[in-house]
């Protein structure tokens, strides 16, 4: 489909919205069957539904690469988070799939029903020894089952070129169930930046990077995942970009927006 970036933008966000909301009360109603089988299979139609209009109706086409890297059983797979189309490509692309979401989602009508049903692992936005406590139960009964959980270790969208204090849950999930973790680099945001109705045309990429070692320290840990996500992230957007690598910088939310923390690149050290 050939036209202008910003007709074809509000095309597709015009799809956008109208597959959202029928979608929503079909997951709403597939949470009233028995099981998670119905949920699943409908927020996965949803996705690649989804997936075929950004690339049909606003040009941009996503590929995924890497996907051998993901384990057959259980694992924990850590996701840069540049854009709401990042949870469209992994719902359409991993099997056997729970994620990590704050508490906010709840406010949505019927949403919280639907998260439920679908066994996704809620936790308190603000964080704070409650959050992890509630983060370690339900990954618990998640593990068990042998599911992929889907997490954003930001806890934020970030902007590309753009990164946020890492958080330690995932530090805590591997090493409390044993289970692998699979970094994910992307540079989505380049053609969907975070929330923007605005979308450019052009050939994104999300890949899937060889698990981290298990067993390292917590320091250690947060560090190696941090610069293998930004690293591969970087260049990524450069390759978009046609630009050289650049360090990604780190920012802080302000409860509405991203704010310049610091010049400080994707290797540096992290708090715990």
């Amino acid at each position: 489909m050939k036209g202008h970036p910003s007709m074809r933008s509000v095309l597709f966000n015009a799809y956008y919205w109208v597959l959202s909301i029928f979608y929503g009360l079909s997951a709403a109603f597939a949470a009233l069957a028995p099981g998670r089988e119905a949920v699943t299979f409908t927020l996965r139609l949803y996705s690649r539904r989804m997936l075929w209009a950004l690339d049909t109706l606003a040009g941009v086409k996503v590929q995924v690469k890497g996907q051998e890297n993901l384990p057959s059983g259980p694992c924990i797979i850590a996701a840069k988070h540049h854009s709401w189309g990042d949870g469209f490509v992994m719902f359409a692309h991993v099997d056997n799939l729970s994620f990590v979401t704050g508490d906010h989602l709840e406010k949505f009508p019927l949403v919280g029903a639907i998260l439920k049903k679908f066994g996704a692992i809620v936790v308190d936005s603000c964080g704070g020894p409650e959050a992890r406590e509630a983060l370690s139960k339900s990954a618990a009964q998640v593990a068990a089952e042998g599911r992929r959980i889907l997490i954003y270790p930001e806890g934020h969208l970030a902007a590309p070129g753009e990164h946020f204090r890492y958080r330690t849950g995932v530090y805590y999930m591997s090493k409390d169930f044993g289970l692998p973790v699979v970094p994910v680099a992307t540079n989505l945001g380049c053609f969907w930046k975070q929330q923007d109705k605005a979308k450019t045309p052009g050939v994104a990429t999300i890949e899937f990077l060889p698990a981290l070692p298990q067993g390292l320290e917590k320091d250690d840990f947060m560090r190696l995942m941090q610069t293998t996500i930004e690293g591969r992230t970087n260049e990524l957007i450069a390759q978009a970009r046609g630009e050289p690598v650049k360090p990604s910088v780190l920012v802080e939310w302000d409860g509405k927006k991203n704010v310049a923390a610091t010049a400080q690149p994707a290797t540096a050290s992290l708090l715990p």
